[in-house]
This record gives C-alpha cells, structure tokens and sequence, in this order.
C-alpha cells in the first residue's frame, strides 16, 4: 500500500473528496445557515476548528487508549464524547468573544456536536489507517472544503433572492438544484487525485 502524502490528502479533502459535495455528510447545517455568507464564513471557520481538533484528539484516544485497551469497538461513543465537549468549549469561547457571531449563528453553533462530517472524518481516519500527519491534513482540507461549499452556496443563494425563479422551485428546490450543480462542479477535480 503506496503512503499517501498529507498534502495530497490535503487538497484532494478540499476538491476531490469534498465531504458535503463527495459524501454528502453535514447537510443539515450546510442548508439552513447558507442563506448570508458572514454567518456561512462564521459557521465555516467554527467547523473547521472543531473538525481539525477532535480528529487530532480522537487520534490519539483512539491510537493511545482504545487500541492498547482493545476497546475499539467503543470508537463511536468516545469519539462522540470527545466531538460533544469540544463544541461545548469553542460555544462558550465564541459566545465570549464574539457574541455577534454566535447569536447569527443560533441554534447552529452547538449543532455542530451532531455535524455528521465531524464524526465522518474521524471515521474515516480509523478506516484508512492514516498517521496522526495525515490525519490532520485530510481533517483540516475537509474543513477548509465545507468552508468553501458552504460560502460557495451562500453567495448563489444571496443573488437567487434577487433572480426569477419559477414558482414551484423557490426555497428549498432551487438550493437543492444548486447543490447538485456544485457536486458536478466539483466531480471535475476528480481527475487530479483521489484518496480512498
């Protein structure tokens, strides 16, 4: 099995295996908060922080306790523990520092625990066996890619209000559309590399 570089697995997070727009994990938030692209930025930068360091904290639970321990079978609820008490603590930091941004955010912020890309990429870090390298370059382009789906789709979203858009496609069908148009979008990328 040919090593895998983490700047390779980097970029290919980023384009090629996008989580919302290859996997389809974390759509829940994608769609609700991608109606103004300062919230959408703000949820972005908070998932992407969050994302990067539970898989680094879930890498090293995981590699230094679960499997000495032959508790790997435990991986789900610990690393659902570990993703739940990091929220709770970048909440009360955000709610701290930056007030307006976790009041545009709402309910959204603490969602973040049951954000399905978060757990994903830990998941997925266990099942490709990637280095503690990798794992932080696949889970930091994962982020920076759902970043830029979800700024991405903010700003189609904020020039559809002021477009035509036939009836029965207004609101939840034209985002939809849009969605899928950016998935092929970015099957585009697929060509340059691929990670499994």
């Amino acid at each position: 099995m040919i090593e895998l570089n983490p700047f390779i697995i980097f970029f290919a997070s980023i384009f090629t295996n996008n989580m919302i727009l290859s996997n389809f994990l974390g759509m829940c938030s994608f769609i609700a908060v991608s109606s103004e692209i300062k919230t959408s930025l703000g949820l972005g930068q908070a998932v992407t922080f969050v994302l990067t360091f539970t898989t680094i904290l879930n890498y090293i639970i995981y590699y230094n306790i679960l499997v000495p321990l032959n508790l790997e079978y435990l991986r789900f609820i610990v690393f659902i523990i570990t993703i739940a008490a990091f929220v709770q603590l970048v909440e009360m930091i955000v709610e701290r520092y930056l007030p307006n941004l976790y009041y545009a955010l709402g309910i959204f912020l603490p969602l973040i625990t049951v954000n399905c890309a978060i757990l994903g990429v830990s998941l997925f870090m266990v099942i490709r066996k990637y280095t503690l390298l990798q794992s932080i370059g696949f889970s930091l382009g994962s982020g920076i890619g759902w970043t830029l789906a979800i700024v991405a789709l903010a700003g189609i979203r904020q020039r559809l209000k002021r477009a035509r858009v036939p009836k029965g496609l207004e609101g939840p069908g034209i985002t939809i559309i849009v969605i899928g148009l950016m998935a092929l979008a970015f099957v585009g990328f697929s060509g340059i590399v691929q990670i499994q």
